[in-house]
């Protein structure tokens, strides 16, 4: 009979491309996971991963055992987790969540609270994380809920295997020094802040291209990215003690943000989607979890 752990390494394995990428996220030595799935494959009796440069790739006889590890793992999962309802005699279990930073503060700290005494015995814990790392530890089975952004015109990957739900619709708004000439009007034109210093979130993240794209799109000019932090928090603060403009979304400015003007922009509407994402197959602590979430995220939005 083959063991469920060394199932899972290979599945790692699979979902990281390499042993040690592998070794990394499960805290192990690349050898001890090499060691593991050469004793998988003498069960197995057939070579179940194949080397390609300095990676890995599963053979097609790793790729049906990967394909049932997944059930089989999954399975595993709704018995731990209907074992400890019924121990409990109501709904339990340990649920891991994946949250950016804004979603972490207005949707998902809410939620735990209202879990707390809803289900006291679903047992939460949650991260910090950006799309990039939640997905794949979500595939994994290092988590069990994701929420995630996807800003207008930069669609995510989709996922088969993964469920998922719209738990809002933010606005990004312009954030701008509160003496600045453009902050007396309602909506700001974009192209009048092309002379503006911009904080914006690090090179590479779904941000900093946000903003570069409305920049250049609706203002038609290259912001000038003087600041850069992947803390919005901290763009808030650059924008207020700088002089700095930022291009921010409804859950980072809350019901309000002192010392800065926050105006819409007169060129149009740009917004960002914020989802929940688990595997397709739900159980009833994760599920509960979930349906908290959606309820936190109903309310996270300033009515302004």
């Amino acid at each position: 009979m083959m063991d469920l752990h060394r199932l899972r390494l290979l599945r790692e394995v699979h979902g990281r491309g390499t042993v040690h990428g592998a070794a990394r996220a499960l805290g192990y030595s690349p050898s001890a996971i090499s060691q593991q799935l050469a004793v998988l494959e003498r069960e197995a009796g057939t070579p179940l991963l194949e080397r390609v440069g300095r990676n890995v790739r599963l053979t097609a006889a790793g790729q049906v055992l990967v394909r049932h590890a997944t059930t089989l793992l999954d399975g595993v999962e709704a018995a731990e987790a209907e074992l400890a309802a019924v121990a409990a005699g109501r709904v339990a279990g340990v649920v891991r969540i994946g949250a950016f930073q804004s979603a972490f503060i207005r949707v998902v700290a809410p939620a735990i609270r209202s879990l707390a005494e809803a289900h006291p015995d679903i047992r939460v814990e949650a991260a910090e994380l950006e799309v990039e790392q939640a997905a794949p530890a979500l595939r994994l089975q290092q988590l069990d809920v994701m929420v995630g952004d996807e800003y207008d015109g930069q669609p995510r990957a989709v996922h088969t295997d993964l469920l998922r739900e719209h738990l809002l619709r933010e606005h990004i708004r312009v954030v701008l020094p509160e003496d600045h000439p453009s902050a007396a009007a309602d909506r700001v034109p974009i192209a009048d802040l092309a002379d503006l210093p911009w904080a914006a979130c690090q090179p590479g993240t779904g941000h900093r291209e946000m903003h570069v794209r409305v920049c250049r799109e609706l203002g038609g000019f290259e912001p000038d990215l003087r600041y850069s932090s992947d803390d919005f928090l901290i763009l808030l603060e650059l924008v207020r003690t700088t002089g700095a403009g930022a291009l921010l979304p409804d859950l980072v400015i809350g019901q309000g943000a002192p010392g800065v003007a926050v105006r819409l922009p007169a060129e149009g509407a740009v917004g960002r989607a914020v989802f929940l994402l688990t595997r397709r197959t739900r159980t009833p602590a994760v599920a509960a979890v979930a349906d908290a979430l959606t309820e936190a995220a109903s309310r996270a939005t300033p009515d302004w």
